[in-house]
This record gives C-alpha cells, structure tokens and sequence, in this order.
C-alpha cells in the first residue's frame, strides 16, 4: 500500500506541473467522459428544493484528483449552456491556469487585495470551451485570512449573481483550514477519494472536518476506480449518515 502509494503521490506531482487531464473535452465519447456526465446528472438532482450556485470540490490529501473532477465537471455542466465559472481557490499550490493555460499574473488574490479591480477585469473566458475561469494570481503569504475574509464574501456573492454555478477547486481538507472556511460559504461540497490510495481514517477526518462548519456534503467522488478493461473512471455517490 505504502509503495503504491508514493508512486501514485510521485507521478501525480509530476502531472501537476502540466496540469490536469480535461478528457471531458479530449475524448467526450469515452467511458470516462460519460461518467462526468452521470456525475452532473446526480449533483443537479441532489439539492431538488433549492438551486446549487456554488460548490467547492475538495479531498481529504493531496493527489486524489481534485482538480481534474473540479475541470471535467465545470467543462460538462458548461455544455448544458450554462454560465460557469471555475475558480482556483487553491492559493497555495494552484494548478487552473497550468490545465487551461491561462495567465496567472492576476486573479482570485488580484480581486482580495486590490477593492479597485473588478472580477470581469480578471475572470478569462474561451469560447472553445463555453467555460469562465478565475485563476488564483499570485500566491500570498497568508490564504486562510484571506479565504475567509469578508471581501472574499462579497466577491463570492458578486459572483453568484452573475454565473449560474461557480465551481471552487480548493486545497485538501485534511492538509489546511482553507477548504473548511471556503465550505461554510459555499452551497454545497464535493468530495473526491481515490481508491487505493486515500485511507480510510483519512476521509472519515475530512468528513468530520467538513461536519464541524456544517457544510452541506453533497456526495463524494471516486476516482481511479477500474473496470474489466482496466481503465480508470469516476464515479459518483451520494453522501450518507453511515
């Protein structure tokens, strides 16, 4: 377990510099593809009586794959022709702008630090993709103060306001406070677990973890689990008391 582990750990860390795979976009027929789909399916039937305008997708370590389930669902819930933005929440080892390319130089800490910037002066957008993003700039010295500041507040509610689902990719629940602050101000929480890597105590403390804030757990992803053919895909389950 040990062993395959750090290999998992080593390999994702070096995919991480490239960024995330978007195979929603590269191969939209693929089994994996359409997973993404069933996966967007269940989470806009899982708050029936009142409309998701925001989610934060998060896991208990890192290398679990949380950027990639946060890009491949923004990708497919923008292709029922909503209005999405993805935000890289994650300030301190961002990877949004590496996936899509984009310029980094300002962003969601452009936007905390300077009441003068508006967001559609920092919020990218591509066409090909029908997709917004909001990279996270620089990277600060202090991103838990200013997570939960209250100008991360008003910017978020701003935000709602325009985009009909704003997508959080914030850091792992069990490695720092950010996600757990991000998550008293979000609509609703996604959890990512990889199989065969995440131990299980681990994701029972990032459930615990989000439980203490009263985050609203919509369900938990599960990432590289493989099939007959060895292929790995996502699936998506709903969260549960037990």
């Amino acid at each position: 377990m040990f062993n395959r582990r750090k290999k998992t750990e080593q390999r994702l860390q070096k995919e991480q510099i490239q960024g995330t795979s978007l195979i929603t976009f590269m191969e939209p027929k693929s089994i994996n593809a359409e997973q993404f789909r069933t996966i967007r399916t269940n989470i806009e039937f899982a708050q029936l009586d009142s409309q998701l305008k925001s989610i934060l997708v998060s896991s208990s370590i890192p290398a679990e794959g949380k950027s990639t389930i946060s890009s491949n669902l923004a990708y497919v819930i923008s292709q029922t022709d909503k209005k999405v933005l993805l935000v890289d929440s994650d300030l301190r080892k961002p990877t949004v702008h590496r996936t899509f390319k984009l310029n980094n130089e300002q962003g969601l800490t452009t936007l905390l630090t300077n009441n003068e910037v508006k967001f559609n002066q920092v919020v990218q957008h591509s066409r090909e993709l029908n997709l917004y993003f909001l990279p996270s700039g620089p990277i600060p010295p202090n991103p838990s103060e200013m997570l939960g500041s209250g100008r991360m507040t008003l910017l978020m509610k701003e935000l709602n306001q325009y985009f009909d689902l704003v997508i959080y990719d914030a850091p792992p629940i069990t490695a720092v406070t950010d996600p757990q602050i991000l998550a008293t101000k979000v609509d609703g929480v996604v959890l990512v677990v990889r199989q065969g890597y995440s131990r299980k105590e681990e994701v029972k403390e990032a459930k615990r973890a989000l439980e203490n804030v009263n985050a609203n757990i919509l369900g938990y992803v599960m990432n590289g689990k493989e099939i007959k053919d060895n292929i790995g895909y996502y699936s998506y389950y709903r969260y549960n008391e037990e």
